[in-house]
Order: structure tokens, then C-alpha cells, then sequence
């Protein structure tokens, strides 16, 4: 998108000139991110053999964020450029990355009922079925009408419908993602208790031949579910729940489930514990998918932030482990926060949900493995944060077997990330 910065600026900078000074100072705000990350990879995303090399490499993500708003309305903007270090040459005439991560804009008919608009994040609960996805340098961001009423309670109503350009005809969709989703969210704190409940219709495109003719349709599947949380300081404690049924994209039925159970409490002198389980079906090994009543028992977790789970090292459900064997998750670990400095250790133990077959088609024991992930951050200055992490994985043979590569191999991963969020107006 050659020029598109200058574009974008130019854009931004006409329609603001419209404004009144005094009155755009007071409601407009603009802000900025650099965030370069260092990653060395030895296994990230899945096990390596042994003669595998390491990878390393240097990504960056550049945002300029702009918001305005008045009585009755709201607007945001977010640019966003993301590279490798090195990716274009230095003397580049092409090339330029940068895309429009957020523009939206809200109308509020009242104080409690809005309408958004726009290209937008969705971030809701825990970020696990509706997340940003900040880790990942570009993020994620959704195109859609956003219905909201917010006052003793929460009520959210989202409606998209994707294309992949102007079409003369027919409604073929050949981008990854829904090409149909609407979802509702309602949340409501009662006291120490906090409940939301979550109904999300996903509609995916399934290409097929018919009479010879390759023809599309969309299918649906149904999510219901929600998320309990009871906060009563030094403890926290939560569950959660989701049911899928309907079908998935290859037009099977479905029938997946998530169940999470965990809870947090908070020590003197800055240290927290932290202790959970999660468990998302899946579909084993030993069942016959061309029976005609097969049904896909495996559970995805669609648009959440699925780094901030089942491990840093992202084996699972980081654009991997679709239709799979599922997995259990049993983690603990402790916190450590004070003043400038904070940090964050944990292990997961891993297991399979469903049953995994050796070569010879006997069942293996379900353990996947073990992984240990350190973080830690620390304030430099006002809006600048130094982070790194390390993490290792202990492989199994059974996710050898499952994903590939050498268990007995080392298999670990680390970065180091600054953060620079300056705001400018």
C-alpha cells in the first residue's frame, strides 16, 4: 500500500481541520506504539528435530491511534505498520506495510444505547472466545455493526457479514475467516460476582461438487455458554463453560464443549498463586470419520486470544490443533508485582482429551507433555516498558507422534520486547 501513510495523514488532517481549536484539544486524542520484539525459536509452535537450526529475528509493530469525542459520538482510528527487521530492502520504492488496524465510529442515541460501526477489536471476558490478540504484532480486528446498552447491566449485539470484494455475482468468499457471525454478550456484576453469558452464531463457508459442479453454501454452528467470577480480596475464583453444536466447515456435525475451573490468591509482599484447569473436547484417533454419522467433537475456541493460554509457546490453538484430540491443561504458578517490576511463572501439564493412535493403531497414553513459561517486565520510564520471557517445552512421544519432530530434542523458546507508548496529544 504504497503511500498509504501519507494518505491516512492527510485524510486525518483535513477533517480535523474542520474543527473548532479549543473544542478539538478537549475531546481529540492522539498516541503512538513502537514495539520491536527479539524472538530466539528452538521448537516455538511445535517440536523440532534434533539437527533443526534455531531461528531469530527482530519484529515490529508501529501504530499511530487517533480518537475523538463529542456529546454524542465517538470515533477511532489505529495504523498500524508490521515487519521483520530486514524484510525490505533499505533502499525500498515499494513495500510499505501499513494497513488500518481499527477505524469505527460510535453514535450514542442515549447515554446507554450506542451503535458501532467499523473495523473494531472484540475483547470480552477473558479474551478466550472474543479476543485482540495483542501478543501477535498485527493483532486481531473485526469488520462489523456493533449494537450496545450498557447501564446496570451489559448488553452487546454484534452482526458481520464478509466478502472478499464487490461481486457482480454470486457470494463465494475466499478469505480465511467467517464469512456470517453474529453473537450477543450479556454481562452483570452482582456485588462480588460477575456473570456473562455469550451466544455466537458462526457462519463458514463450505465449498463442495455437486452433479460435477463446484458449488458453496454456509453452515452454522451455535455457541452457548458464559463465565462466573467471584472476586473477594486476596481471593479470586472462576468458571466457565461453552457448547458448540450445528456444523463445522466441512459441513459435519458438531458437538464440542469447553470447561475451565481456576482461581487466583493474592500473598503479602506483592506474590500471588495461581491454579486452574481446562479441558476442550476433541475428536479421537480411533473414530471412524467416514462413518455417515460422524460427529466432530473438537472444540475451538474461535476468535479469543489463544497465546494467553495453554502455554506461551503456542503448540495449541495458535492456528493449529483444528479438529484434533483436544487437550487438557492443568497449570499452576506464582506472580510477583511490585513497584516497577513484575513477573509471572508458571507450568502447564498437557494432556490429550481424546485418544491418540501409534503406527500400529494402539492407543498411547494421553500426556503431551510439559511446558514452563517466565515473564517478566519492567518499567524503564513513563510509557516504556522493557519485557522478556523464556519458555520450555517437555515433550512426550505422544505429542511427538501427534504433531511431528523429536520430543527428546530441546525444545525452548525466548524474547525480549521494549514497548513505547507515547501520547502526543
Amino acid at each position: 500500500m504504497k503511500n498509504s501513510f501519507k494518505s491516512y495523514s492527510l485524510i486525518l488532517g483535513i477533517a480535523l481541520s474542520f474543527l473548532p481549536q479549543e473544542e478539538l484539544f478537549a475531546q481529540f486524542s492522539l498516541s503512538g506504539e513502537l514495539r520491536p520484539r527479539a524472538e530466539y525459536r528452538r521448537g516455538f509452535g511445535g517440536l523440532v528435530n534434533g539437527d533443526d537450526q534455531a531461528a531469530f529475528f527482530i519484529s515490529q509493530r508501529s501504530r499511530l491511534n487517533a480518537a475523538y469525542k463529542h456529546e454524542n459520538f465517538r470515533f477511532g482510528l489505529s495504523l498500524q505498520d508490521v515487519r521483520v527487521w530486514g524484510d525490505i530492502p533499505q533502499l525500498a520504492r515499494a513495500g510499505n506495510s501499513m494497513l488500518m488496524h481499527q477505524f469505527w465510529g460510535e453514535y450514542f442515541f442515549s447515554e446507554n444505547f450506542s451503535f458501532k460501526f467499523g473495523r473494531q477489536e472484540l475483547v470480552y471476558d477473558d479474551a478466550r472466545i472474543f479476543g485482540n490478540v495483542d501478543w501477535a504484532q498485527q493483532a486481531r480486528a473485526h469488520d462489523l455493526a456493533l449494537f450496545k446498552y450498557e447501564a446496570d447491566f451489559k448488553l452487546h449485539i454484534g452482526l458481520a457479514y464478509n466478502q472478499s470484494a464487490e461481486n457482480r455475482t454470486g457470494t463465494w468468499y475466499n478469505t480465511a475467516g467467517y464469512k456470517s457471525m453474529q453473537f450477543l454478550w450479556y454481562n452483570r456484576q452482582m456485588g462480588k460476582l460477575t456473570m456473562s453469558i455469550l451466544l455466537l452464531n458462526n457462519g463458514l463457508q463450505h465449498d463442495y461438487v455437486e452433479d460435477g459442479i463446484d458449488t458453496y453454501k454456509t453452515v452454522f454452528s451455535q455457541t452457548l455458554g458464559g463465565r462466573l467470577e467471584y472476586k473477594n480480596q486476596p481471593l479470586s475464583v472462576y468458571t466457565e463453560a461453552y457448547y458448540t453444536t450445528g456444523k463445522d466447515a466441512g459441513n459435519l456435525d458438531l458437538s464440542a464443549y469447553l470447561f475451565k475451573l481456576g482461581g487466583n490468591y493474592s500473598l503479602d509482599n506483592g506474590f500471588g498463586l495461581l491454579a486452574g484447569w481446562e479441558l476442550l473436547s476433541g475428536t479421537g484417533q480411533d473414530e471412524d470419520i467416514a462413518a455417515d454419522k460422524f460427529t466432530n467433537q473438537s472444540f475451538m475456541p474461535f476468535y479469543g486470544t489463544n497465546h494467553k493460554f495453554n502455554g506461551h509457546m503456542d503448540y495449541f490453538y495458535v492456528g493449529n490443533h483444528t479438529n484434533s484430540v483436544g487437550l487438557s491443561d492443568v497449570h499452576a504458578g506464582f506472580t510477583y508485582s511490585k513497584a516497577k517490576y513484575g513477573t509471572r511463572l508458571v507450568a502447564h501439564f498437557f494432556g490429550a482429551a481424546a485418544t491418540v493412535l501409534n503406527n500400529q493403531g494402539n492407543a498411547m497414553d494421553n500426556a503431551l507433555g510439559t511446558e514452563i513459561d517466565l515473564s517478566v517486565n519492567y518499567k524503564l520510564a513513563d510509557k516504556l516498558t522493557l519485557s522478556a520471557g523464556y519458555s520450555q517445552m517437555f515433550g512426550t512421544e505422544t505429542l511427538q507422534q501427534l504433531k511431528g519432530g523429536d520430543h527428546k530434542a530441546t525444545n525452548n523458546w525466548a524474547w525480549l520486547m521494549l514497548t513505547f507508548k507515547p501520547v502526543f496529544l
